[in-house]
């Protein structure tokens, strides 16, 4: 399953039926798990491990070293889970010592095309990332969320889950879960209701996040008012508690 123009280290850790396609590069610290396919070009270094039957297309990038001045080799990590697509040209960086010292990616994701994960980034299961979105580092991403072509998320920000960022939307603060956004810089455009639907949330839950939302952004509150609104509807609605939560713990602000 290993073409014989690969190079694999002899220390790299590969599971069973692991394929690594012509001239890929596999480093001495990766592990790949079970059925994980690697296709040609791509170039796996750091201390890397990835799960099981995740598909690397060609050229991609994984575990090199971040792009961070005040990196200084440390032994930092990068960690994918399982059945992810990444598609052409990806490059995601390992951790620092700034941070958590890995950057992290769940499982479930479709990654597609030229897309940049930075140093000490952190996402979640299931999301959407299109083709050219971009996180700087130390950006949070929940589950659910999709980031349109070309979108780029500021280092620090939070990108709650279930939100929906359209093509060429530059995100400067957090974005609160559920919520959709365009434009440079972001701004609020509604909630995601069909991606609620698809994921089952009852009419009435879209409702109650509904009305949060409209306590956050139509009520002409201010965000300490908007909070507390928000969190009285969250004690009547469990499927708020999270937009509340996260609106409560934003240091960098709210996308308004």
């Amino acid at each position: 399953m290993i073409h014989p123009t690969a190079i694999v280290h002899a220390g790299a850790k590969l599971g069973e039926n692991v394929s690594i396609g012509p001239y890929s590069i596999i480093g001495e610290h990766v592990e790949i798990g079970d059925g994980t396919r690697v296709g040609p070009h791509v170039v796996i270094e750091g201390h890397t491990r990835i799960g099981r039957d995740n598909e690397i297309f060609q050229f991609c990038s994984l575990g090199a070293k971040p792009q961070d001045k005040k990196y200084d080799d440390e032994p930092t990590a990068l960690e994918i889970g399982d059945r992810n697509t990444i598609r052409e040209f990806c490059s995601f960086n390992v951790g620092t010592s700034q941070d958590a010292h890995v950057t992290r990616i769940g499982n479930d994701n479709w990654i597609m095309a030229y897309v940049h994960m930075a140093h000490d980034c952190q996402v979640g299961n299931n999301t959407i990332f299109a083709n050219n979105a971009t996180l700087a580092g130390h950006v949070h991403v929940g589950d659910w969320a999709i980031l349109g072509g070309f979108t780029g998320v500021h280092q620090f920000c939070r990108v709650g889950a279930h939100s929906f960022c359209g093509v060429g939307t530059v995100l400067l603060q957090d974005l609160p879960p559920f919520v959709t956004v365009a434009g440079n810089p972001a701004k609020p455009h509604g909630i995601n209701s069909e991606g609620l639907k698809r994921r089952g949330f009852s009419a009435e839950g879209i409702a109650a996040i509904k009305r949060a939302y409209r306590a956050l952004y139509r009520a002409g509150l201010t965000l300490q008012e908007a909070r507390l609104r928000v969190a009285e509807i969250a004690a009547e609605h469990p499927e708020v508690e999270a937009f509340s939560a996260f609106i409560a713990q934003s240091d960098r602000g709210i996308v308004r």
